[in-house]
Formats: structure tokens, C-alpha cells, sequence
């Protein structure tokens, strides 16, 4: 099998983030086998004016006015003409899909599939999501509207970036992201995380389980060099959050340690005009995610959201004396070279991360019950030995750490406020447990998709019968 790595193979939204303004995902359904193999061909065409052309990731002489990305299901190669013997390669929790896999990232209850709207209700029709970024809102309809003289369009998803890189919840997002020796992303500049193996997003290469390569789909041009992407619609409850932020800091007001957590001396180091109470509510809200809300990683400044001297965003590590809890959002996602239970898993789990928001602003003097949340990509090489088992064994059961263990992640978690608890860490070592969490994000809908390489699209668009 070729190991040979060529950037102008691949989808252009894998490896990078395209800081575009907005994005519009579309649904699409295959009803016409012909047509669509003719998009998919002229898609491949960069001077094409019928359709939009298929962003590769090289590097732009000129900056193009958008991209355009497709994936696509299970279901929708089996409308392209994939033949049976082809599709029966890849791999189980992509064919069954993601309505199928519910349980196994935390999708009940209010998340459950048979609670998700149009078009993600129909997961059997939803073939293709096609990717739109731009900085020109007008851009996405003008775009958009090409897609649907070669496809049924079954609905759209729009979403932004919000000021700062921040999500509703308030945080600073997409700071950590795997890295490679294949891309330069100025971003990453002076970043000491250890380099991904290709094998982590693409099939056909290494991975950093010695002697693991994932199994590339048959035939080669179509498996090779592709992944798999999670895409998800996750709506975040930000008055819930608010909510008990609020609770947490009155219950921590009459906490003999209370001081340990934010010295009255000098709250204005958590935040400019906070008062005690105020103070408490940033450190909550830093425990729960393992960043203050501007980025900054607790486990390097655990007293200040603003400290004296300028920190990393991402030169750190987990120790057992850790000061971010074992149990925040960060920890449990990327572990990174900390004590774990199951130490082959540091490093092994990682997912490209692409989200933006979508909903009304949120004013916190004024809140309101209008939908709003992230729609979200997780990128891997493997669903099931990555997102899966990071939402599963990570997120909501807590494997990684005993101490943690039979608790969900306090942001992304399926928390229920009669079961939910979060233990907060002191200086001195002592803990403080927080109960009583609402789950604070509910999935609206999502698909497990397969990013095909550039030769895959090719393959495909030449598909016959």
C-alpha cells in the first residue's frame, strides 16, 4: 500500500480550519444517480461556473470568495451505485449510522434521534452534507442554489462565528487541535503537543497504537486517504448554564474555603468589577471546562483568569497533583500525557474539531428559551476507536480515572440533576463536589459521513449502473 502523502489529494476542510464568517451545510438526497455523478465530476472541475468546485487543501495563490466540501453517509453511497461488495469494507458504526449508534455517545432522552427535526429525522435520505464557508452571507444562497439542480436539497443548517473564537457558553473554542508534520498552520507556531501520526484522520497510514492501520474501504482509490467525520447539531442550553453557575457560587458563598478558590485580595485577577460572588461563578465555569473562559488553561493558572505573566494555551500536562479536576471537559476529551487507566489511549483518541454557532446572540441581561447551540464536525480515521470511545468511555462513563469514574462530563455530558455530581479542586488538595448538573446540550440531529479524497470523488462520479 502507497504511504506517499499528497496534500492536493484531499479535502481542503480535514486539515485546516478556513476562518470564513459563515457556513452553510446542506442535505442533500440522491434522486437522480446520473445527475449526481455528473455534479460529483464537474465538482472536480476548478473553472466550472454549473457548480461550486471542491475546496483541495493546498495552499491559495488567491484566496477563494468560498469553499465547498462534501461527505457523505453510508446510504449515500449506496444511492451513487457503490457497489455491495465495496460498501461491506467499511466500517460497522458508519454503515449503521448514527440514529443506530444513539446510545453509544449519549443520545437519549431529550437527545434521542426520534426527537431530532427534519431532515435528520430521515437518516436513510440524508446521502450527502455539502459544506459551504464564506465570508459573504449572500455567497452560501448563491452556492447553495446550484446544489439543487442535481440533488433533492431536504434542508440547511447555517451557522457563524461568534466574537472573539467564543462559543454561547462564553468560552474561547478551537484552541487545541492535532497537528501534523504535513501542515504549517501559523496558529500552531511554538505548540509542543506531540505530532499526530496521518494514521490519527486518514486510512492508509500508521497510527500511534504500534502495528494498528485501520482498514481502508475497497478499492483502494476509494478508501484511501479518505476519513470519517461525526457531524453533529448540538444545541446549548446557556440560560441552564447561567442557572447554575449562579447556584453553584451562592452555595460556595458559605463555604469555609471558599477564599481558596478566589482570594478577596485580588478578584480583579479572575475578573475586571467581580465581586466574590462573581469571582466564584468564573471559577465554576474554569473547573467545568479546564479553561477560564478566555482560554487561559486552569492546570497552568489556577488563580487567574488574567494572570501577572503571559501562559501557554497549550504547553501543559496532567499530573496527579493536578489542579484542573480529573472530571472538566478538556481533561476528559484529551487526557493528553496524563495518568490514565487506560494509558495506550493518551494521544490515541484525537479528533480535528470544526464547529460554529448557530442561533440568536444571547444577552444575559435579557435571556431567553430561543435555540441556540454548535454545529460541530469531529474528524477521525476511526468512529468507533475515536469519537465513540471518547463520548463513551471519556465523556459519560468516566473510564479514564476512577476517581471520576460513574460521572458525565459537566458541559457535553448527559448529566441528570438528581444523579450529576463535579468535584472541584482546592489548593491544599481538598475537594469540593458540586451536584445537581443539567445536562446542558442536547443533539438536534447528525450524520456519521466519509470524506472522500479527491481520486474517491473521481471514482465515484464514474460509477455505472
Amino acid at each position: 500500500m502507497s504511504r506517499a502523502f499528497d496534500l492536493a489529494a484531499i479535502q481542503g476542510n480535514i486539515l485546516r480550519g478556513y476562518r470564513r464568517q459563515y457556513v452553510r451545510h446542506v442535505m442533500l438526497e440522491v434522486t437522480d444517480r446520473v445527475a449526481a455523478r455528473q455534479f460529483l465530476s464537474a465538482a472536480l472541475d476548478p473553472g466550472s461556473d454549473d457548480v461550486p468546485a471542491i475546496t483541495r487543501d493546498m495552499t491559495w495563490v488567491i484566496r477563494p470568495t468560498y469553499c465547498f466540501n462534501i461527505g457523505l453517509t453510508y446510504e449515500g453511497l449506496r444511492a451513487l451505485g457503490t457497489p455491495t461488495r465495496h460498501l461491506k469494507t467499511f466500517p460497522t458504526e458508519f454503515i449503521e449510522g448514527m440514529t443506530k449508534r444513539a446510545m453509544k455517545v449519549g443520545d437519549f432522552g431529550d437527545s434521542a434521534p426520534e426527537r431530532w427535526p427534519a431532515p435528520f429525522d430521515q437518516p436513510e435520505k440524508v446521502h450527502i452534507i455539502a459544506s459551504i464557508h464564506a465570508d459573504d452571507a449572500a455567497c452560501l444562497d448563491q452556492v447553495a442554489q446550484k446544489l439543487g439542480k442535481f440533488f433533492t436539497v431536504l434542508g440547511t443548517r447555517d451557522a457563524r462565528n461568534l466574537p472573539d473564537g467564543t462559543v454561547f457558553f462564553g468560552y474561547v473554542d478551537g484552541i487545541s487541535q492535532p497537528r501534523f508534520k504535513h501542515v504549517t498552520d501559523p496558529d500552531q507556531v511554538g505548540v509542543n503537543e506531540p505530532m499526530d501520526p496521518l494514521g490519527t484522520v486518514f486510512l492508509g497510514y500508521p497510527t500511534r497504537q504500534e502495528g494498528v492501520t485501520f482498514r481502508v474501504p475497497t478499492p483502494h482509490e476509494l478508501g484511501f486517504n479518505g476519513t470519517f467525520n461525526a457531524f453533529r447539531v448540538l444545541a446549548q442550553d446557556v440560560v441552564a448554564f447561567e442557572r447554575y453557575l449562579d447556584e453553584a457560587a451562592t452555595m460556595l458563598m458559605d463555604h469555609p474555603k471558599r477564599n481558596l478558590l478566589a482570594d478577596p485580595d485580588h478578584l480583579d485577577r479572575i475578573g475586571p468589577g467581580l465581586d466574590m460572588h462573581g469571582a466564584l461563578r468564573e471559577v465554576v465555569a474554569a473547573q467545568m471546562c479546564g479553561r477560564w473562559r478566555n482560554g487561559v488553561p486552569y492546570e497552568l493558572s489556577p488563580e487567574a483568569q488574567f494572570p501577572d505573566k503571559e501562559v501557554s494555551l497549550t504547553n501543559f500536562d496532567y499530573t496527579h497533583t493536578s489542579r484542573c479536576p480529573a472530571g472538566s471537559h478538556l481533561r476528559r476529551g484529551n487526557p493528553r500525557g496524563g495518568p490514565i487507566v487506560q494509558r495506550i489511549a493518551n494521544y490515541s483518541r484525537r479528533l480535528i474539531r470544526r464547529g460554529m454557532s448557530y442561533g440568536p446572540d444571547f444577552d444575559p441581561a435579557n435571556p431567553d428559551d430561543r435555540e441556540r447551540g454548535l454545529v460541530g464536525s469531529f474528524i477521525c480515521a476511526n468512529i468507533g476507536a475515536q469519537f465513540e470511545a471518547v463520548m463513551c468511555d471519556w465523556i459519560n462513563l468516566g473510564l479514564q480515572d476512577p476517581n471520576i469514574t460513574g460521572t458525565n462530563d459537566p458541559l457535553l455530558g448527559a448529566n441528570t440533576p438528581e444523579t450529576s455530581w463535579f468535584d472541584m479542586t482546592l489548593p491544599d488538595g481538598d475537594q469540593i463536589r458540586l451536584r445537581g448538573l443539567p445536562r446542558l446540550v442536547r443533539t438536534r440531529g447528525g450524520a456519521y459521513t466519509f470524506l472522500p479524497s479527491i481520486p474517491a470523488i473521481k471514482y465515484l462520479s464514474e460509477l455505472t449502473g
